[in-house]
């Protein structure tokens, strides 16, 4: 594993983003694990955050394409921050944009705030966690409507790990019905790798009764029954 991924896995930890106990997810899924962005709440922790993302759309894209997009609202700091670490870890000077929730009639006007995009412009975007494919839906008739654009793929914090719609993760579901590469900066499986019985701050993170609540949990929800 890369050692940006364990810096991640670290710094989530830090920020409180990532928890572990007993939760309910939106689905109504018990999970002893929960991811909440919400608690990134600083400018160095966003900094921090955008480099690691950065790393992440270097491995899996390059730097090659135009534009960065992050679907309003969650995506927009995050396009930003990101945008401008692989300015300074890269010397990419890549483009930011994102949409407004509603079109803007006066001064700037229209439905995207940052830098255009335009025919030809290759796009990655940008969100949070594992997404269910409702922001990309909404998403991708946007960029399509600003021309002929290539979306790239998409690149998320952290991948769950767990089923969809269906039997396949919801980040491969999103690469399939719109034909584009989806990563992340971590997925659940590297995050137990990481964490399990390898003390963290002088603690055990992931000990072996909560790596058996996590096995029971991905034998329910996991890709093929495992994480």
């Amino acid at each position: 594993m890369e050692q940006y991924k364990k810096e991640f896995i670290e710094f989530m930890i830090d920020c409180q983003v990532l928890k572990f106990g007993d939760f309910v997810t939106k689905s109504g899924r018990k999970t002893p694990f929960f991811v909440n962005t919400g608690f990134y709440r600083t400018g160095s922790q966003l900094r921090r955050l955008g480099a690691y993302y950065a790393q992440a759309i270097r491995d899996n894209f390059g730097t090659d394409f135009q534009i960065l997009f992050g679907p309003a609202y969650k995506g927009i700091p995050l396009c930003v921050a990101a945008s401008m670490e692989l300015s300074a870890l890269c010397g990419a000077d890549i483009g930011y944009c994102s949409n407004r929730k509603e079109v803007k009639d006066h001064g700037d006007k229209g439905i995207l705030l940052g830098s255009p995009v335009k025919d030809g412009d290759k796009v990655v975007i940008i969100e949070d966690v594992t997404t269910a494919g409702t922001s990309i839906a909404e998403t991708m008739p946007i960029l399509k409507a600003q021309g002929d654009v290539d979306v790239l793929g998409l690149v998320v914090s952290v991948d769950r790990c767990e089923r969809g719609q269906g039997e396949k993760s919801a980040l491969q579901e999103v690469s399939e019905k719109y034909g584009m590469k989806t990563c992340a900066i971590v997925t659940m499986k590297e995050v137990v790798e990481h964490l399990w019985n390898n003390p963290y701050n002088g603690k055990i993170i992931i000990d072996d009764e909560l790596k058996g609540r996590i096995d029971d949990y991905y034998s329910q929800y996991g890709i093929g029954g495992k994480l």
